[in-house]
């Protein structure tokens, strides 16, 4: 595999670690627990790091290729899971039942409270930090459609 594939791989992977670890320092030093659609957003950024991890011992071979192509997906399908997120604490789209206010209209009291013992604690449509205007899921869509944009180049590279 050319050193040029190597770094943008290694920064493609880099920057998936970052965004978790800053999601975590969040979580555990920072006392912002997270909704359920953060957690969603994560997952796909663990998933790029070992398919970045598996490249960079692996080598070159069709599979490395494929896999460079994973990992563009996976950051591109959290990008997409922050768009979303975003979308819903704007109010632009209904956000799961599980984490968003929702009617109480035709609920029963027991019903009712069965709903909020079993809620979560972090509600979706509220923000619960932001910086220049955005929320974490609207940074975790910036930064992981530029994410994007280093796996393509280390694809590029591999050509």
């Amino acid at each position: 595999m050319r050193s040029a594939t190597k770094t943008w791989v290694a920064l493609a992977t880099a920057g998936s670690a970052a965004l978790l670890a800053g999601a975590f320092a969040f979580q555990h030093l920072g006392g912002l627990a997270p909704c359920a659609l953060c957690i969603t957003q994560r997952w796909p950024h663990a998933v790029a790091i070992v398919i970045g991890l598996i490249v960079l011992l692996v080598g070159a071979s069709v599979f490395s290729r494929l896999m460079v192509i994973g990992g563009g997906v996976a950051v591109a399908v959290s990008g997409g899971y922050g768009l979303y997120h975003t979308g819903v604490e704007k109010g632009w789209f209904a956000g799961p039942d599980t984490c968003t206010g929702g009617s109480l209209a035709g609920i029963s009291a027991d019903d009712l409270l069965d709903q909020i013992m079993a809620a979560p604690l972090v509600k979706c449509d509220e923000v619960a930090w932001q910086m220049l205007g955005l929320s974490m899921a609207s940074w975790n869509a910036v930064i992981s459609f530029l994410l994007v944009a280093v796996w393509l180049m280390a694809l590029r590279a591999r050509a």
